[in-house]
């Protein structure tokens, strides 16, 4: 007998027809004796329909009263699921985050999983019922209802498996596995089998949106192996596991991408110590993250130009951020361009291999791409380009790694 964690994604649970199947799925694994833990998403397009409620309300609608309301899709779903099963003549029922309770800190619409008390739920499993936990929520000390950031389910996950000591993860979701990218882009993407939790986090950071990163970081923290598989189809799915199981055949395990980043440039930055710092330090204090940093110095060692990205939302602020401290940082002009993709390749195998950057440069010149910033590390190498030159830049790259 084992003990699993089965997770279902908000297109898995979309529809009465899909929360039918997956019941059928969790009955089939329950009936080869196994004790079941299932955690549900929201159903598909639930939580953008309440915060959709939440802006028309006031567009600084109140961080706690927000968790609640989001949280609620889950609610739904969780109960759905169990219906479902009774109905099959499984005895089950569903648990909220506070009813566990999941305890999180207090950092509202993205608290952090601190502990999960397991004593009624394991006596339930037992007995051969099938726990239906509603994911992407928890409690606070203060008893607020909290949730853990969008694609939470995946952390909550990740948590039920670590603190109930089960013997696997499963996320199921709607396409067959991890992709070596995305298939909307490039018809030629193909099922990984297995994947590092390295090359998983690096892809999931960039843009793969099969799993949420601080899920994988989790996973990988606590080593707990982790298999997605689809809900629809009956096939082998990828499984997320340690580094030192892989066997890396292929330089590049995949190519993401990410869309709507915006560069900006700050010209003529006296270059001083500590001017970087005099830069980044109110954006940081403002939470606008920073992707990719350049900075070039003149020839005479007297001035610079900063350049970094941020998400294409951030721009207006950010700008808005600098013109404020123009005085502390001193610069000639700032320019930015917010139609920008990001696109990188992943792959634990690029630690031996010399060459892959010419390579991949090389294809994409090629190809016209032109290339607007860089940056590395040892398993990814990521490009700033025209957002229009995405699909182009992706398949080429694809292509050129062999990865078709």
């Amino acid at each position: 007998m084992k003990k699993l964690t089965l997770k279902f994604g908000g297109t898995s649970v979309g529809t009465i027809e899909q929360i039918r199947k997956v019941a059928n799925i969790v009955k089939k694994r329950h009936d080869d004796g196994n004790q079941i833990i299932v955690i549900v998403s929201a159903m598909a397009g639930a939580t953008n329909k309440l915060m959709s409620n939440s802006k028309s309300i006031s567009k600084n609608f109140d961080s706690k009263e927000l968790d609640v309301l989001i949280s609620s899709g889950e609610q739904v779903s969780s109960s759905l699921l169990s219906g479902a099963l009774i109905d099959l003549g499984i005895k089950a029922r569903s648990w909220q985050g506070w009813q566990i309770p999941i305890l999180t800190d207090d950092n509202y619409n993205s608290s952090k999983i601190l502990n999960i008390k397991t004593d009624e739920i394991l006596k339930f499993i037992s007995d051969r019922g099938v726990a239906v936990i509603s994911g992407f929520q928890g409690i606070s000390e203060k008893s607020r209802i909290t949730t853990l950031g969008r694609g939470g389910s995946d952390l909550s996950a990740v948590a039920i498996a670590k603190f109930f000591e089960t013997d696997a993860c499963e996320i199921y979701t709607d396409v067959e596995g991890i992709l070596t990218t995305d298939p909307n882009i490039d018809k030629n993407a193909k099922k990984i089998d297995k994947i590092s939790y390295e090359e998983m986090l690096e892809m999931a950071s960039l843009g793969a949106k099969v799993m949420q990163p601080s899920a994988v970081q989790a996973s990988m923290i606590d080593n707990i192996p982790i298999h997605v598989r689809s809900t629809f189809l009956e096939k082998s799915g990828t499984k997320i596991i340690s580094e030192s199981e892989i066997d890396h055949k292929k330089v590049v395990t995949g190519i993401a991408y990410s869309k709507n980043n915006a560069k900006v440039s700050i010209i003529g930055v006296i270059d001083k110590p500590g001017v970087a710092a005099d830069v980044f330090e109110p954006i940081g204090k403002n939470n606008v993250n920073i992707d990719m940093v350049i900075q070039n110095t003149s020839l005479d060692g007297k001035t610079a130009n900063i350049t970094f990205t941020i998400k294409q939302g951030d721009l207006n602020k950010t700008l808005s951020i600098i013109e404020k401290n123009k005085n502390k940082i001193n610069y000639n002009k700032i320019t930015h361009n917010d139609k920008l993709a990001k696109v990188s390749i992943i792959g634990a195998g690029m630690i031996a291999s010399p060459g892959v950057t010419y390579k991949m440069f090389r294809s994409l010149a090629n190809e016209n791409i032109n290339i607007l910033a860089i940056s590395t590390s040892e398993i990814k190498i990521s490009v700033l380009i025209q957002e229009e030159l995405t699909q182009k830049a992706v398949k080429i790259l694809h292509k050129t790694f062999e990865l078709n």
